[in-house]
């Protein structure tokens, strides 16, 4: 009576706290509604609005005039929303993100012009109804200015230490500075400081100036107002110009279909999760399912709690892990039925099960972090919010996983559901022999990978490129153009858009495409400038009655293009070789590691295949895509080496035949769960791939081939390989010890 006491106790405070969060993700708290999900920051993807990445054409600019630089920019961004983030990337790089603007041309506009400083007399000054200075002529401007900085000096009434700005110009500047105070300060007049049609500051003149060093002073409450005007002065005077190397400009229409999308194939693709632990496992499943649900709220809480910015391939990684997360409780299902076929207690098995499963857990989800921290490292911009939620997955479903289902479950069996029939029996399966059959398997894989090989000759002979490069990877700018419902895509209208683009950029470089499931056309052309891409926006909106906002355009300069070719060859191979060393450090076996390794590669190029048959676009989700290909094989991968490992023991020495007689062992013990976790994976990003928008398509499309490839490389490749490469060494290093006696 006493445990079905704490049985319930332990199940309502489970309940409770998914209740009270999922509230809190409903509803929110206080009349602000924090921590709704509705408040979850949105990324320009989802959200509509402009992202532009600037690079300064100075060698070298320093950390000062970086600083001065985003401070200039995050000013002007503001103007148009308040949400705008503006930040440095790399050394010479600065990435400006202003969510939910009308007027994108506007905006681009705005931001690509160069700032004015301007010093202005007072007898020259007029400010209209509104503040606004008017002026026709100045003292001088932000060129004459050769340093400002904040300072301090000892106030000559007081004696008490104020804040001040210290001025020095040019030689022309003094000059011109000189003749201005000489003329204002018999009556003390005040000089304007003018930056960007603002005014900054209006002091008056206390002497006549003649060394070119002029101190701002007496209205400066701290060190950090001065050291804003004089960081403002030297933006007015700011040596950096900026170029423009990457922008997209978003419809937030786009952003909400895509949201609708992506969230109803999740839920589709949950719902099949649910009852397939159901059906397969039981209660043990209905346990799993729950911590699923605590698993998503607790996901949407931590979005909100640590102010991340969701992106779409965010909300594509959420969705997947929904699938990788009901791996660890496959897992464990999968230890506790195998405890239960050998006689155990279903108190023990649980118990056991959860024990046995930690290792092959932990170093799974450990390897599949390393993938999500280099794409961290390695991306840019949305493909971040992707890894970011990827690696919030990782960590929220082992604890799940590991504290929650276990929670409970021993909730559940201290209610009295302690019979074996709600948990099931491994059933005994007879011993598959794998490694009889490997060069069946190596022959099927050389197939695959001489036919990526062909494929990627006969793109490169026919197209000029090995793969179907997209914008990020070529370079140049790309229009999505919804049309109307009674405007009929055929080629007269297609004819009609590339003669627009062919006019307005004096090239003939165009590709335009239909997109699928819409009334919508993709146009690839060169890189064009701001004026030509508003001249097209403009002709386009004008012809065929469609909203400028709704145009979705990016734009992105080879050299960036380029930086992402380098980036996703580094981006695997990193990934590989941290695989290699944390493989090689648990297993104490660099064989174990070498074997992963070699069908990671595999994974990657039959992926590769994928892309290069199909004619898949190649972007900035392909780095992403390959990544969590690499995590998610080498996670099943880890859980056959685990139990190949646990078979092995102490086992010093072992002969080619039991150790034959091992591995097939062992990747017939974990059969079910490699079936069984592709599965649910496969269920999440195969309704991706139906419901998705073609953004998503293009990520969730080649992800399914990795999913189907990864399952077949852990089973039948890995420790097939593994054994073929240990027997190898075994009979040269016997060999060796024969021709040394």
């Amino acid at each position: 009576m006493k445990d079905k006491k704490k049985g319930l106790l332990h199940l309502f405070i489970i309940i409770a706290i998914i209740g009270l969060c999922s509230y809190i993700t409903l509803v929110g708290i206080t009349s602000a509604h924090k921590g709704s999900a509705k408040n979850i920051k949105l990324g320009l993807d989802l959200a509509g609005g402009v992202s532009i990445t600037y690079e300064a054409t100075k060698d070298n600019p320093t950390a000062t005039e970086m600083k001065d630089t985003i401070q200039m920019m995050q000013q002007r961004a503001e103007v148009y929303s308040t949400e705008s983030s503006v930040v440095q990337v790399g050394d010479n790089r600065i990435e400006i993100d202003i969510p939910g603007v009308a007027d994108a041309d506007e905006v681009l506009k705005s931001l690509g012009k160069e700032g004015s400083l301007d010093f202005v007399a007072e007898d020259d000054m007029k400010l209209d109804k509104k503040g606004n200075p008017q002026y026709t002529k100045t003292v001088c401007t932000g060129k004459h200015i050769k340093k400002a900085e904040a300072g301090t000096q000892q106030n000559e009434v007081t004696k008490n230490k104020e804040y001040v700005v210290e001025l020095s110009f040019n030689a022309k500047g003094t000059k011109l500075f000189a003749d201005a105070t000489k003329a204002a300060y018999p009556t003390k007049k005040k000089i304007y400081i003018v930056y960007d049609g603002k005014v900054l500051s209006a002091p008056n003149v206390q002497a006549e100036i003649t060394d070119g060093k002029a101190v701002i002073s007496g209205s400066f409450d701290t060190y950090d107002k001065a050291e804003e005007l004089a960081s403002m002065i030297r933006i007015g005077a700011l040596p950096v110009e900026l170029k423009e190397i990457q922008s997209q400009v978003v419809g937030a229409q786009l952003g909400q279909d895509a949201i609708q999308t992506s969230l109803l194939a999740g839920a589709i693709g949950f719902a099949l999760v649910v009852i397939f632990m159901l059906v397969f496992y039981r209660l043990p499943g209905l346990a799993a399912s729950i911590a699923l649900v605590f698993y998503l709220v607790l996901m949407l809480v931590a979005l909100n709690g640590l102010n991340i910015t969701l992106t779409l391939p965010g909300v594509a990684g959420i969705i997947l892990n929904i699938g990788m997360a009901v791996d660890a409780n496959v897992i464990i299902f999968t230890r506790i039925k195998e405890e239960l076929a050998k006689g155990k207690s279903v108190q023990t098995s649980i118990k056991l099960g959860f024990e046995k499963a930690l290792s092959a857990i932990v170093d799974g989800n450990v390897t599949t972090l390393i993938a999500a921290f280099v794409l961290y490292i390695k991306g840019s911009g949305t493909i971040r919010g992707f890894a970011t939620t990827l690696a919030m997955g990782i960590i929220l479903s082992m604890f799940t996983a590991l504290y929650i289902t276990k929670y409970i479950l021993q909730a559940m069996y201290s209610l009295g559901v302690d019979d074996v029939k709600y948990f099931g029996v491994e059933k005994p399966r007879r011993q598959i022999k794998f490694v009889q059959n490997r060069v069946k398997f190596f022959v099927i894989s050389g197939v695959l990978i001489a036919g990526c090989v062909v494929c990627l000759i006969v793109n490169k002979a026919t197209s000029g490129n090995i793969l179907n490069y997209g914008l990020d990877f070529l370079g140049g700018t790309t229009y999505d153009i919804p049309f109307g419902k009674d405007t009929k895509i055929d080629s007269s209208l297609k004819k009609e858009v590339e003669s627009i683009f062919a006019k307005n950029s004096n090239s003939n470089d165009i590709v335009i495409s239909e997109v699928s499931g819409s009334n919508e056309l993709n146009v690839k052309t060169v890189e064009l400038t701001e004026e030509q891409r508003a001249n097209v926006t403009n002709e386009l909106s004008k012809k065929y009655s469609i909203k400028e906002k709704n145009i979705q355009i990016q734009s992105i300069s080879a050299s960036v293009s380029g930086e992402m070719k380098r980036d996703a060859v580094l981006a695997v191979i990193i990934a590989a070789i941290c695989m290699l060393i944390y493989i090689w450090f648990r297993f104490k076996d660099i064989v174990f590691a070498g074997s992963a390794v070699l069908a990671l590669l595999h994974d990657v190029i039959v992926v590769l295949l994928v892309y290069a048959a199909a004619k898949i676009s190649v972007g900035n989700t392909f780095i992403a895509c390959m990544l969590t290909i690499v995590g998610y094989s080498i996670n099943a991968t880890i859980v056959i080496f685990d139990r190949i490992r646990e078979n092995i023991g102490t086992r010093s020495s072992i002969t080619d035949e039991r150790l034959s007689e091992i591995v097939n062992d062992s990747i017939t013990q974990t059969l079910t769960r490699s079936i069984n976790t592709s599965l649910t994976t496969f269920f999440m990003v195969f309704m991706l791939a139906i419901l998705g928008v073609d953004s998503v398509r293009e990520f969730a499309i080649p992800l399914l081939a990795g999913i189907v490839c990864g399952a077949y490389s852990s089973v039948c490749i890995t420790g097939t390989l593994w054994y073929t490469i240990k027997k190898a060494t075994h009979n040269k290093s016997g060999k060796a010890a024969k021709k040394a006696k």
